[in-house]
């Protein structure tokens, strides 16, 4: 994988329509952008090779599928040496229902998103977490009761010019 090349605002207006349309064809994009499709889809390609795309999914509406429970857990480990974060780190990407690990500051190691069938089988996740003794110290949990919104794209321009959206 290539180093990324400096992002222009319309490298910008494609991710931007990506995240949006992923399953528009090149023409489409090109369209979208004001661009001709050749150069949108160089564009395209160079973004995808340096890894600035890094892959298309398809977004499923979980409760179409059925009931779930959505819930963020925040975790102590008991010791802090690089070979217990990655032991965490491993024991706890064996989870389909941990869909989220982030190492964050403050009060806590970790923070886990989890989405389970049922409160039950989240429980009895935590439950084999604790036993599977990954180092684990302690943890809290806050089962999520409505979702207001979300964003499904990332704040690229945002992020690309370095400065806020508010100012």
């Amino acid at each position: 994988m290539r180093t990324p090349d400096p992002i222009d605002r319309t490298d910008i207006k494609i991710l931007e329509h990506l995240q949006r349309e992923g399953r528009c064809s090149n023409v489409e994009l090109a369209e979208a952008v004001n661009l001709s499709p050749s150069p949108c889809l160089t564009r395209t390609k160079r973004m995808e090779e340096t890894g600035v795309i890094a892959g298309y999914a398809a977004q499923v509406a979980l409760e179409k599928l059925g009931s779930h429970v959505v819930v963020f857990s925040e975790i102590t480990l008991g010791s802090h040496r690089p070979a217990d974060f990655r032991k965490f780190e491993e024991g706890a990407a064996r989870y389909a229902e941990i869909v989220e690990c982030y190492n964050v500051s403050g009060g806590y190691d970790y923070l886990l998103k989890i989405v389970s069938p049922t409160v039950g089988l989240f429980q009895e996740l935590m439950e084999r977490l604790l036993e599977d003794e990954i180092g684990i110290e302690k943890f809290a949990s806050r089962i999520v009761l409505r979702h207001p919104y979300e964003r499904r794209v990332e704040p690229v321009e945002v992020i690309a010019s370095g400065k806020s959206s508010w100012k």
